[in-house]
């Protein structure tokens, strides 16, 4: 089943994880450390490293357009 999952999935949601892997690095843990936390505290980190890669996404993608509508030929009118 995981080749069915790496198949489907999007490359936004691989970009997610990595930075939601990053912000844990960042932070001192890996994911499965999480697993042996406080569920209290490992909710909370979660929750933190998902913002954090919300938050990164959006710049990505606000960037990427910003880009485009630099880069994109201009139309006379």
């Amino acid at each position: 089943m995981t080749k069915h999952r790496d198949v489907l999935e999007s490359p936004e949601s691989a970009l997610e994880r990595n930075l939601i892997a990053q912000y844990l690095r960042d932070k001192g843990y890996q994911l499965s450390d999480l697993e042996d936390l406080p569920e209290q505290e490992s909710n909370r980190i979660m929750k933190e490293a998902c913002q954090y890669a919300t938050s990164r996404l959006a710049e990505i993608e606000a960037r990427s357009k910003f880009r485009h509508n630099i880069e994109a030929p201009k139309k006379s009118g």
